[in-house]
């Protein structure tokens, strides 16, 4: 399982740098602007649908039911599963999208209502959600993909995929901008193009497993059906951190033009480690977790959990740290420019400081949900998620007036925090996941370790001011010396205290 995690997670590094460089190209190109809150807005909306339906909901319901058709039926009856899910799942993304690109005003105005007051925004977001949102109808498809690949321990494609939207972006970014009326609306083509290419990609791989779809509509197929079943309840529950960040976009409409730009940044650089480590770990448990719920082994189950879990303390609490503390480095490094100013930097800062605290909350999220749906049980993180989504509302109202956008990322912190203790109590007292020995003490090594890093980087940082007027060059290869000396710091102080790799060794797939 060690090999799987690194493959996917190095594909989605790469996929994140690229992201970084996506971003740094939008900051320099057009600021935090009318227009980017514009089109934040516009691509928030299917990427939400995505994260819900395709990542969430769909991926989650589909793997544990077609690893079990994997390995208790033929190859004819999977073959014809994945027929009539296909056809299905295409079918009502047809007619999704459909209603979604007709409806655009009026998704937008449900999205961001504080557009409403604001003609020439809402026109540029509604012209450019019409481009984005058959993003939707294709990214889902390929999440169908993607899942059959990792349900044959294919992980390296799926987790590769997303590299295309970047490059997607970026060229039209640079190439397509200059060229039209309203340069911000080339970022909304390069959406719309990402996610073809995205679904063409992944047909050679499907055709190599004699598995590429034959679209069927069959609602009616007993897989379909049960995967119909367990979705219902997941379209909220597996995506509580991706409602916690739309009502951020919500609410900070009414707030100063900007606000949807600077959590939108923050929120990027939160993801980088999120998605290297967090998305990995839920990608690759989640087929191993739902072959032991098959097999009927509980003990393989409860070790996979536990695996999953040493990986989230190693690695979750040094990026929470050092996203933390080179907060304001790291965003005047990467997006600081002629129309990305200081004061954006320092706003920008707030908010991923306030994310960064829960870093290792969302990364639980991820690692612990799992361990109910390989379970087929889609109901419990549903009573979770309600719990925390009241919770992130009140808290929105609550600190979105002392502490303005910064707030609305402070809420989805707490909110998180609670949805990931209430996750791995539910799994304790079912007895699902019991604690292997020695995490009193891996526990002990890890904060020591990760409170060595924080002191090494605080000497380190200085001054946000220090950044800010700083040559670009200069920030750059400050940066990075910090970054590389945290995780020789790190490193040492973990070999120092005793911690070693087999501590994590895992002889699952």
């Amino acid at each position: 399982m060690l090999k799987s995690l690194a493959k996917v997670g190095s594909n989605t590094m790469l996929s994140r740098v690229l992201g970084f460089v996506r971003d740094l190209v939008f900051a320099h190109m057009f600021g935090a602007s009318a227009g980017t809150d514009a089109f934040f807005v516009a691509f928030k909306i299917p990427n939400f649908l995505r994260r819900l339906f395709a990542e969430g909901a769909f991926s989650v319901a589909f793997v544990p039911v077609l690893t079990e058709y994997k390995e208790k039926r033929g190859f004819d009856e999977l073959r014809l599963f994945i027929d009539h899910v296909a056809g299905t799942l295409g079918a009502v993304l047809l007619m999704v999208t459909l209603l979604g690109v007709a409806g655009a005003p009026f998704l937008v105005i449900v999205f961001a209502p504080g557009f409403y007051g604001d003609p020439e925004k809402l026109t540029l977001a509604s012209d450019m959600l019409r481009l984005t949102f058959p993003y939707l109808f294709f990214i889902s498809l390929t999440a169908l993909a993607g899942g059959i690949l990792n349900a044959h321990n294919r992980f390296g494609i799926p987790a590769f995929t997303p590299v295309l939207l970047n490059l997607s972006m970026i060229g039209c970014a640079l190439w397509l901008s200059p060229l039209m009326d309203r340069p911000v609306v080339a970022l909304a083509w390069g959406v719309l193009l990402a996610g073809i290419a995205q679904l063409l990609f992944q047909g050679p791989f499907l055709h190599q497993l004699k598995l590429l779809p034959r679209f069927k509509f069959a609602p009616k197929d007993d897989g379909v059906r049960k995967i119909g079943r367990l979705m219902l309840p997941a379209l909220f529950g597996v995506s509580v951190t991706q409602l916690n960040l739309l009502l951020d976009t919500l609410i900070a409409s009414f707030l100063v033009t900007g606000s949807i730009s600077w959590l939108y940044y923050s929120d990027r650089l939160m993801e980088f480690p999120l998605g290297v480590l967090g998305v990995a770990l839920g990608t690759v448990i989640l087929p191993s977790l739902s072959r032991n719920h098959a097999t009927e082994s509980t003990e393989g189950f409860s070790r996979t959990i536990d695996w999953a879990l040493r990986w989230a303390l190693l690695l979750g609490v040094p990026a929470a740290v050092g996203l933390f503390i080179l907060s304001g480095p790291m965003i005047a490094t990467l997006f600081q420019s002629n129309v990305f100013l200081e004061t954006d930097v320092a706003m920008a800062q707030r908010s991923l400081m306030a994310y960064s605290l829960g870093l290792v909350p969302f990364i639980l999220i991820k690692v612990l949900a799992p361990g109910y749906y390989a379970r087929q049980d889609t109901r419990t993180p549903v009573r979770i998620a309600v719990v925390a989504m009241v919770t992130n509302m009140v808290l929105n109202i609550v600190l979105v007036f002392p502490l303005a956008h910064a707030g609305l990322a402070l809420a989805t912190t707490l909110s998180a925090t609670l949805n990931a203790f209430l996750l791995f109590r539910g799994l304790r007292r079912e007895g699902v996941y019991v604690a292997q020995s020695g995490w009193r003490l891996l526990l002990l090594r890890g904060v020591a370790a990760s409170t060595l890093l924080a002191l090494a980087l605080y000497w380190g940082a200085g001054t946000l001011s220090e950044w800010t007027a700083a040559p670009t060059a200069d920030r750059v290869w400050r940066l990075l010396a910090l970054v590389a000396g945290g995780v020789l710091v790190y490193a040492a102080a973990l070999l120092s205290f005793g911690i070693r790799l087999r501590h994590f060794r895992n002889s699952e797939v």
